[in-house]
């Protein structure tokens, strides 16, 4: 029977299996209240576990105690004064016992369980119920290839295998740590002692010469059959190891709006937005790629930091953005062989000539290669009660509604607060039914 330990370190030497089990019996509540603690969180604190609340009702775990019932006696230690069959009465309110003032006749509860939770175990409770959508190809989690890598050698194995150069190198140093005797000493000594077996006229020195020559042959004789040529310890083979390998890779493309008509409360609800995807893709999907554009009146092609801290503005061309996304999937992404996702966030405003271009763009070139993709516009308050409904918009909502009646792997959705942006992002992303 195998015995498995496990090793790991526990978080602040605290029981790792008793924390495993309070978070699979209260889940519902801990990721209700981290769904909620997402909202009142810095741009920069959204992927960072901490502590959160959840009401202590429901979480005492289930143990053993005598039962009530029954009529039994007994005596506490420390009792001085009482005998059995004694009546106890209740203290009086304000006596020795009570918490000095009077309590209020109505009302009840408990103090919240305050419990912190690690990065991974906040991250793996908020995207949970979380996946990219996928229209067409198999899925990128579960569908993998295998392919072998050397590494390193082993003690076993088969003959074709075999490493023969280690193998000699092991049999040459074991030789020399035992002080195996070499074949030029052996064939030094034969020839003498042949001569002076041949010889009759031996006096009592050669005698005495030949007699230890035979010894110190035979002594290196014996020693060299104790010390094998090849040992089996020295022998190894080349190791092999199977690696997984994704036959279906992804890429998104995070296309963010920066221009001088995104003030200051719509770029956070677009970073916020882009910063839960990026956290998405990398908790729940280790092989998919991501690419950050930003764009004004011109896009680039950026890094994550310039992506969520650059500083640049300027004027409004959405199709920029678009004609970047596709020049990078030409370069870099062969459709054949790679799942294109792309996620758009912008306050709808755009060149009066340019939102046609952006139309054209989707349409005929930038949804027929991806698998999704989603559009998201940011609106504040005031907008948003005018353009609130999913049938109103801006200039960029306008001409993409027509393109989501059209194609299954298009969505849009509004956002103007922060509350709304994990409900927004459930939506897009919510794990599709089988």
């Amino acid at each position: 029977m195998a015995h498995l330990i496990d090793r790991r370190l526990n978080p602040r030497d605290k029981s790792l299996g008793n924390r495993q089990r309070f978070l699979r019996r209260a889940r519902a509540q801990i990721k209700e209240a981290v769904d909620k603690a997402i909202n009142d969180r810095n741009v920069a604190d959204v992927g960072t576990g901490g502590k959160i609340s959840i009401p202590s009702r429901g979480i005492g775990e289930p143990r053993f105690r005598h039962a009530s019932g029954g009529r039994r006696e007994r005596v506490l230690p420390g009792n001085k004064e009482f005998v059995p069959g004694d009546r106890i009465a209740k203290p009086q309110d304000g006596a020795a016992g009570g918490a000095g003032k009077k309590g209020s006749d109505q009302g009840e509860g408990e103090d919240d369980f305050v419990f912190a939770l690690t990065r991974d175990e906040f991250l793996d409770l908020f995207f949970d119920d979380l996946e990219l959508p996928d229209l067409v190809k198999t899925s990128l989690k579960e569908t993998f290839s295998y392919k072998s890598y050397r590494a390193g050698f082993t003690n076993s194995g088969t003959p074709a295998n075999l490493n023969v150069l280690r193998t000699m190198r092991n049999s040459i140093g074991r030789r020399i740590a035992m002080r195996r005797p070499i074949v030029a000493r052996l064939e030094e000594l034969a020839p003498e002692i042949e001569e002076l077996q041949v010889r009759n006229d031996l006096d009592i020195a050669l005698q005495r010469r030949l007699a230890e020559l035979s010894l110190e042959y035979e002594e290196l004789e014996r020693r060299r059959a104790a010390v094998p040529y090849i040992d089996p310890i020295d022998i190894r083979y080349n190791r092999f190891e199977q690696r997984p390998q994704p036959k279906t890779k992804a890429v998104m493309f995070c296309l963010m709006d920066v221009s001088g008509s995104m003030g200051q409360h719509e770029k956070d609800l677009a970073k916020r937005f882009f910063i839960l995807l990026h956290l998405f893709l990398q908790r729940r999907y280790e092989k998919v790629e991501i690419v950050f554009i930003r764009h004004t009146h011109q896009a680039q092609e950026v890094e994550e930091e310039a992506f969520f801290y650059g500083q640049e503005t300027g004027g409004t061309v959405v199709s920029t953005a678009l004609k970047e996304m596709l020049q990078v999937i030409e370069a870099r992404y062969p459709v054949a062989e790679w799942n294109i996702y792309g996620a758009q966030a912008s306050d709808g405003d755009n060149f009066s000539d340019d939102t046609g271009r952006c139309i054209d763009l989707l349409s005929s070139r930038v949804l027929p290669i991806c698998q999704y993709y989603a559009y998201v516009e940011i609106l504040d308050q005031r907008e948003f009660q005018i353009f609130g409904s999913s049938n109103n918009g801006k200039e960029l909502w306008r001409g993409y509604q027509p393109l989501e009646t059209a194609w299954p792997n298009f969505s849009m959705k509004h956002i103007a607060e922060v509350g709304h942006i994990y409900p927004v992002f459930r939506e897009l992303f919510a794990k599709q039914s089988a």
